[in-house]
């Protein structure tokens, strides 16, 4: 028999993860999250004799289960489309998501004389991000934007981009993809997308080479 302090910190934890997986914006981390407080929660409601505690707890890591299977078993269909620098959408879009986009990107101004390549990203036609990137010198795209909203934050959306985009930016003649890195999770994501870091006129960007 566990110890009964044992017992209630294996509680607690569950519910924290359980409260926490509740905040989370990014759909597929809340089901990850809930999966593993749930599961905590379930083993909890056993192991306190609990049946009401343990099974509906139960249910709930399944469902957590099958909702994950779906994202990514589901065949989704991804596309970009092209848009002008001073599309009314675009402009529209920063403006509503500037303060998550800050976030991610806090010396992001949006400027659309500078944009050289303006798109949309869409999953299942839905909008799921915008990609913004200018000529920087050198056969080089500097990335100015590569946002992607809340809910499609799951790599998927960088993952299409990158690999239906490089043999057209190869044909317009760039060698190489470059952008500054303003965050860890920015950080983290461009290491996911295959950049590296590298010291290009005296600044330090992350760069994938084509």
């Amino acid at each position: 028999m566990l110890d009964q302090n044992l017992l209630e910190w294996i509680g607690y934890a569950a519910s924290v993860l359980v409260l926490i997986s509740m905040l989370m914006s990014s759909i597929l981390r809340l089901r990850i999250v809930n999966l593993i407080g749930s599961s905590m929660f379930s083993a909890y409601g056993f192991l306190i004799d609990s049946m009401p505690v343990g099974l509906l707890n139960l249910f709930v890591v399944f469902a957590n289960i099958y909702h994950l299977y779906k994202m990514y078993a589901v065949n989704e269909r991804f596309t970009t489309l092209e848009i002008r620098r001073d599309n009314r959408y675009l402009v529209k879009f920063v403006e509503f998501y500037n303060k998550d986009i800050l976030k991610y990107f806090p010396k992001f101004v949006y400027n659309d004389s500078m944009n050289s390549y303006s798109y949309l990203i869409l999953r299942n036609m839905a909008v799921a991000g915008v990609f913004l990137a200018r000529d920087y010198g050198e056969k080089r795209l500097f990335i100015g934007l590569d946002y992607v909203i809340a809910p499609y934050r799951d790599f998927k959306p960088g993952n299409f981009f990158y690999e239906k985009k490089t043999e057209f930016f190869k044909s317009e003649g760039y060698t190489c993809l470059c952008t500054l890195a303003q965050t860890e999770k920015h950080i983290k994501y461009l290491k996911k997308m295959g950049f590296t870091q590298e010291l290009i006129n005296d600044e330090w960007l992350y760069v994938k080479q084509l």
